[in-house]
């Protein structure tokens, strides 16, 4: 590929071309009249022709001069056009968020009604899809993306760490095979998320051996899993982020106590230079505050929950004996 000329250069014939004059192209410019004659003469020598002949006290284009100015000029139309187009994207506009499904139905959506409260003129748009956009050519000005926070040539912060614990409905902890130790999972089904390797770690980490976990139906997609348990198909992993809601409800209950972290956090992505637009910036803000209040609950009920369950393991054995 041939090097291009320098773009000062290129500008200066542009504007000395358009306004017919070095002085006024000097004024549009922000630059003395010395300065673009010499951006132009340096690009005459780097052309090896000329560019510009003196007409009295105006200028007049040779024939290469000619050939070259109309593709600048609209070339330069373009540049300008596109920048204003970022500019109002920037400043105005709606703002694109790409979003996995069960993150945007269990988390974010329930919570969205607040950053609308907070900057009412800033409109949200939410893409709930599993893929991984591509920020730099697609309308979308930030993601939020599970994973380990490679996100090489983006702006990347961790915004949720998550935990794995047993979920199920309530009515399992009840019939002629209840829920009661981790043992018991034996007995039912075991519901995954594309994999069944959460559960076998989940299993491993808490000693519990007997129970098989390569079996029970897979979903592409942690809604589904817990929609199964929800109704009754099965014990699912639930992260504590997306089952808040249900246990919350007494949709989903915890049969037994033991958390495993989850092996990705959520993260917020975006381009380095759309992260400091004013829109971005401001709703980068509030789901840091609302991550903050959810984690600071979350630790706070998982403390309670331990001392229940710790309450719970004498009255049941004096129960049985």
């Amino acid at each position: 590929m041939n090097e291009l000329p320098s773009l000062n250069g290129l500008r200066a014939f542009e504007a000395a071309a358009r306004c017919g004059s070095v002085k006024q192209a000097a004024a549009e410019l922000f630059v003395t009249p010395g300065a673009v004659s010499q951006q132009i003469k340096g690009l005459e020598e780097a052309l090896g022709t000329p560019l510009f002949r003196r007409a009295g006290t105006g200028l007049r284009l040779t024939e290469a001069g000619a050939a070259l100015y109309p593709v600048l000029h609209e070339s330069f139309g373009q540049i300008a056009a596109a920048l204003q187009r970022v500019r109002a994207r920037e400043q105005a506009g709606p703002l694109t968020v790409s979003v996995m499904p069960s993150f945007a139905a269990k988390w974010l959506v329930p919570r969205l009604g607040r950053f609308r409260a907070r900057h009412p003129q800033i409109d949200v748009r939410i893409g709930a899809d599993a893929r991984v956009v591509d920020l730099a050519h697609e309308d979308v000005e930030l993601a939020i993306r599970y994973g380990q926070g490679n996100n090489p040539g983006l702006h990347s912060e961790k915004l949720l760490g998550e935990i794995l614990f047993p979920v199920c409905s309530p009515r399992l902890l009840e019939g002629p095979q209840p829920l009661r130790t981790p043992a018991d999972l034996r007995h039912t089904t075991l519901l995954h998320d594309d994999t069944t390797d959460e559960w076998q770690a989940w299993l491993t980490a808490h000693g519990v051996q007997g129970v098989d976990a390569s079996r029970g139906p897979v979903f592409n997609d942690a809604s589904l899993t817990l929609q199964a348990a929800i109704d009754e198909q099965g014990v699912a992993l639930g992260r504590d982020v997306l089952v808040a809601e249900d246990l919350a409800r007494g949709r989903l209950v915890r049969p037994f106590e033991g958390a495993l972290p989850f092996r990705s956090a959520t993260y917020l992505v975006c381009l380095p230079a759309v992260a400091e637009w004013p829109k971005v910036a401001a709703f980068m803000a509030w789901i840091r505050e609302e991550a903050r209040a959810y984690q600071a609950a979350r630790d706070a009920e998982q403390q309670a929950a331990s001392k229940a369950f710790a309450e719970a393991r004498p009255r049941a054995r004096r129960k049985r004996s």
